[in-house]
């Protein structure tokens, strides 16, 4: 296969331009498609494409530009499938259009120019570089008119002005062959003073150069604020007024010609990339009505006449705009606890955390999102949390994960509390609330994710006093006495409650009504009628929105040490280049999925030409930090169970997921090992490393593995049984298998077909230590597919699968298809 692609290279690593339109062949073909490639696949034993990962395959029809064939070729990819075997295969289907989808062009562009931003003055480079069997030509366009004198495949602009600005692209010949790259647009901004002084790499991090400014303007002015960032790709914005998303406001000047009285408020602009972001600083912006004085029947002043009355001064009506309630700053505190030690494990709140935390920084919250904590983590956590609390800042408290209510005060179970557990064992929510109160927050909100059953094994009833304050909400995502579910898959799936809740979030309403809207959505979802209903509890007085603009108040100062600490528990190590002797170069980056869990990846940067094989990856990590060796240095995110921020990284690196930083005792220290082979010798593998140390990353500042303190929550939930000296252990397997296996389960699982795991409904945070029986046991389901152990029961260990589905809203469409497979599992 001389004239086609390297045979040994996964088809994981093919260009996406090759991919997009392979995929486009295949899906489009009937008869010599995605299909018929699927099932000569699924008869090679070598990558055991099973009939249910086509029936997967087959649902990417219900979603948004959702392609059958991309999700097989990764399952292909995942499983060790080379571009030989896929040509092998699509030679035997006899699709000679997808085979010259593998064949390489004549003319290939390696290097594509990218967006950039940058000072008036300073110097522009846009990049193109191809191959091709013959020397290439260029020419560069701006729009759709030649650039002088651009033969080159470096467009450089020494100085950049201001009229450079605009759209590049850049064609490339080779013979009779010809290719364009990517469109490019580029940003010339005008900065006078400091700051475009200041600034001198477009390939750091970006640089906000512009910052917006506050006005005060009558109705019917146009309004314009402008903000501005320089760096490489082109930043992008996102206007917010109040918090709240402003629509359609993605560009650095928003502009409202004609201004009214309803777009008065506290404006501020998101500015990101691919890797970054970051905020201006959020400014008023304040539109007072026209007003014309009747001083008598036969005489009437104009506006400039108010103004001499005024003595010069808009303040006489400008300070007539009405007042709106607002913050003085905005904390969130997420847990979701799934991988309990000694109960039924989860999967949902992972997701309701990753998506809540999305849209709540949306709402200018500070945003900690925290998964799998003990009891002593969580009581660490909630402590720091607290101590970002002061006068009229809105505090908000998620939990998802394993839960009961004993006499009206609700208990947040730790991934390590014994079987059965008790009061002693967990965090009451209404000591939180107590302890909240005293910082004389401005509005307190709960949304308690979990089952409100009673503990049959805690008798204890706690006497918590709370004051009278008309500023708390509760949202329990079921009613009393009544068990929380969530929607089973394959793949990983939001629970009812997030479900509903997420599309609800950013309305700019009194929390209690946007609430209520989301219990009425949940009404109307059919699987969980009559067994799941959201129950909202509130003091709330005034009109409270989880979207007011945030005043600092008295405590400004204060707030700001706080904010400070937060955000220094927050931030992502450097990225970093390492140079090796042989004469290779790597990139070592970092993301943060929770405020809990870390991902570095590696990627080959350079590599000397005679060097055959080259490749790095992380290793030698602290003994604090649980990382299984076989799920580390993985060449997709998914294999290393990334799945929620996969999107976001860049491609073709080797990935690891470090979790439970919140446990690390000491800086984070590993290693980075380059193995790298030589023609010349023999092709005999020969290792280089060097020691990497990234101090305490993000939550781990924080030291939540420290003991608790005298301070904490736990001084207003003493129970009969203090967590050291608690009556209750862990049980070995004999005490708790019985939860999980009746004879019936395996025979009613058997009645189901493939398909049905798709939209099985189990209950998701249930009290596994306290509950009791419960009607929902003699219709119990495993909540994925469930695996046999060797002596023929099921196994308590769900395997992870390696292609999770992604949620959409295409589920309402499923739910009318497949609704009678709705089975109810108790945890």
């Amino acid at each position: 296969m001389s004239d086609s692609l390297d045979r040994s290279t996964k088809i994981n690593l093919l260009r996406e331009p090759l991919v997009k339109k392979l995929c486009e062949v295949l899906d489009k073909s009937s008869n010599k498609g995605w299909r018929k490639l699927g099932e000569l696949v699924g008869n090679d034993r070598r990558f055991k494409v099973s009939p249910d990962d086509m029936e997967m395959c087959s649902l990417k029809v219900l979603e948004l530009e959702g392609s059958p064939s991309r999700t097989l070729l990764r399952l292909m990819g995942d499983r060790g499938c080379t571009t030989g075997h896929l040509v092998d295969y699509l030679q035997t289907l006899g699709n000679s259009e997808a085979l010259q989808c593998m064949k390489p062009s004549a003319l290939q562009i390696l290097i594509q120019p990218q967006s950039v931003a940058l000072i008036s003055g300073h110097n522009l480079r846009l990049s193109c570089h191809a191959v091709g069997k013959s020397p290439v030509q260029y020419q560069w366009f701006k729009t759709n008119e030649e650039v002088p004198n651009s033969f080159s495949s470096d467009l450089v602009m020494s100085p950049v002005r201001l009229q450079d600005a605009g759209f590049y692209i850049c064609r490339v010949n080779c013979g009779d062959s010809f290719e364009f790259s990517q469109w490019v647009q580029v940003d010339v901004l005008n900065v006078t003073g400091s700051c475009g002084q200041s600034y001198h790499s477009l390939e750091g991090r970006l640089k906000l150069v512009i910052q917006p400014q506050s006005q005060r303007l009558h109705v019917g002015e146009t309004l314009q604020v402008e903000c501005g960032a320089v760096g490489r790709p082109i930043p992008r914005y996102q206007w917010h007024r109040n918090g709240v998303p402003v629509p359609n406001a993605t560009k650095r000047k928003h502009m409202i010609p004609h201004s009214m009285e309803d777009h008065h408020g506290r404006y501020r602009c998101e500015i990101s990339s691919s890797t970054e972001r970051m905020w201006t600083n959020e400014v008023d912006v304040v539109i007072a009505p026209r007003i014309s004085v009747q001083i008598s029947e036969a005489m009437e002043c104009s506006e400039d006449d108010v103004y001499a009355i005024g003595g010069g001064s808009s303040d006489f009506f400008l300070n007539n705009v009405p007042g709106q309630l607002h913050a003085t700053d905005k904390v969130a505190l997420l847990i979701g606890n799934l991988s309990y030690q000694n109960h039924p494990q989860l999967k949902a709140p992972m997701v309701d955390v990753y998506d809540l935390t999305n849209l709540l920084r949306q709402m200018n919250f500070q945003v900690v999102s925290l998964l799998d904590l003990t009891e002593s983590e969580m009581r660490n956590a909630v402590e720091e949390f607290l101590l970002l609390l002061h006068k009229g800042v809105y505090g908000l408290l998620y939990y998802a994960g394993h839960g009961y209510e004993n006499y009206g005060n609700s208990f947040m179970v730790p991934v390590d509390a014994p079987n059965p557990y008790r009061s002693a064992n967990c965090l009451c929510v209404q000591s939180i609330l107590k302890l909240m109160q005293e910082k004389e927050t401005g509005l307190n909100v709960f949304l308690l994710d979990m089952c409100r059953k009673r503990n049959i094994h805690d008798d204890s009833a706690p006497n918590i006093v709370l004051r009278v304050t008309a500023n708390i909400v509760f949202g329990y995502a079921t009613c009393q006495d009544a068990e929380a579910f969530e929607l089973s898959s394959s793949g990983f799936t939001n629970g009812v409650f997030v479900k509903f809740l997420k599309k609800r979030l950013l309305d700019d309403e009194k929390i209690t009504v946007v609430l209520d809207r989301v219990a009425e959505d949940m009404g109307q979802f059919d699987a969980t009628k009559g067994k799941q209903a959201l129950e909202i509890r509130s003091s709330l007085s005034e009109r409270r929105a989880l979207t007011d603009p945030i005043l600092p108040g008295d405590s400004a100062d204060l707030a700001h040490a706080h904010s400070l600490q937060w955000a220094k528990a927050h931030e992502l190590p450097e990225s970093m280049c390492l140079n090796f002797d042989c004469g290779a170069q790597i990139k070592l980056g970092f993301a943060a999925e929770f405020s809990n869990v870390l991902v570095i990846y590696t990627h080959i940067v350079k590599k000397p030409e005679d060097m055959s094989f080259c490749q790095a990856h992380v290793t030698d990590f602290s003994q604090d930090l649980d990382v299984d060796p076989k799920e580390m240095n993985r060449e997709t995110p998914e294999e290393t169970g990334i799945y929620l921020l996969s999107s976001n990284l860049p491609q073709h690196c080797l990935y690891t997921r470090v979790s439970s930083l919140q446990k690390l005792r000491e800086e984070l220290v590993f290693t980075v090992c380059l193995q790298g082979t030589f023609t010349a010798m023999d092709d005999e593998s020969v290792h280089w490393t060097k020691s990497i140390n990234i101090g305490k990353p993000l939550i781990a500042r924080l030291d939540l593995n420290r003991a608790v303190r005298r301070n904490s929550c736990l001084q207003t939930c003493m129970m009969p049984h203090s967590p050291s000296h608690s009556p209750c252990h862990s049980p070995g397997p004999e005490h708790h298998l019985h939860l999980h296996y009746k004879s019936h389960q395996a025979q009613d699982y058997n009645r189901l077909s493939p398909q049905h795991h798709y939209l099985d409904v189990y209950e998701h945070q249930g009290a596994a230590g306290g509950c009791g029986d419960s009607f929902y046991d003699n219709v119990g389901q495993s909540r994925c597919e469930p695996a046999y152990d060797s002596a023929g029961g099921l196994s308590s260990s769900p395997g992870r699968l390696s292609i999770p589905i992604e949620t959409t809203d295409d589920i309402h469409e499923l739910q009318t298809v497949f609704i009678n497979s709705l089975q109810l599992q108790q945890q």
